[in-house]
């Protein structure tokens, strides 16, 4: 049984309209990464940090999934074995473009964390700072976002699945953040086709492979239309 796992990045979500931080323009130009994406910013001036990520909400509740989204649903739903996509990204835009196994490795917009009891629950379009938990009442509420300096969600979970991988296939990703940028190695020791698909290779580009270049929405759905039709 052939299991495919698939790598997303920020590339994937941009094409829907949703900038990435390196972009020019937008939300993460008008801050520092250091003070919108750090515990230190949170600590320092919560208030923006929570209005930054009530904007990031509300901007990824207006765009919707492209065909590379539902590319890859299609795969999943179609392939005789077993697709897992992990997303660096915090939209839902694989949920809604019909993915059922996806893991998010640095959390998720519509979801609240405690930082005080690590109850987590969904998060209401407007969060405000010091609202309370649910669980314990703490005034300790914060978006349940992966930020830099902390760990991402389920690793054990994700090496796993990169050592049990025929294809990883990495999909609008830089290649710059660790560890995502290592799972190409990873999935290539454990004897995994590697593939990217990327407006242009990433900094780890020389590792996979087999290159896609062009737009994802292009890319992907070819791409899944020769996997289907060679299995079949």
């Amino acid at each position: 049984m052939t299991k495919i796992v698939i790598l997303t990045g920020a590339g994937i979500s941009a094409e829907s309209g949703l900038e990435t931080f390196r972009a020019s323009d937008g939300l993460w130009a008008q801050h520092r990464v250091e003070d919108v994406a750090t515990p230190e910013g949170f600590a320092s001036n919560p208030k923006l940090v929570i209005d930054f990520y009530n904007a990031r909400r509300a901007q990824a509740a207006q765009v919707s999934p492209n065909p590379a989204h539902q590319a890859l649903a299609k795969l999943e739903a179609e392939l005789d074995g077993e697709v897992v996509v992990i997303t660096q990204n915090v939209d839902d835009l694989h949920e809604q473009g019909g993915s059922r196994k996806v893991m998010h490795m640095h959390g998720a917009l519509k979801g609240a964390l405690c930082a005080a009891c690590d109850h987590r629950w969904p998060a209401p379009m407007v969060m405000a700072p010091g609202d309370p938990c649910p669980a314990c009442n703490a005034p300790a509420a914060r978006p349940d976002i992966v930020w830099f300096g902390e760990m991402p969600y389920e690793m054990d979970a994700l090496f796993d699945h990169l050592a049990e991988a025929d294809i990883l296939a990495a999909i609008g990703t830089s290649g710059n953040v660790y560890p995502a940028a290592g799972f190409v190695a990873e999935a290539r020791r454990a004897g995994a086709h590697t593939i990217e698909f990327n407006l242009e290779r990433s900094a780890v580009g020389n590792q996979f492979e087999e290159h896609r270049i062009g737009a994802a929405s292009q890319t992907v759905p070819e791409w899944v239309a020769e996997v289907l039709q060679a299995r079949r």
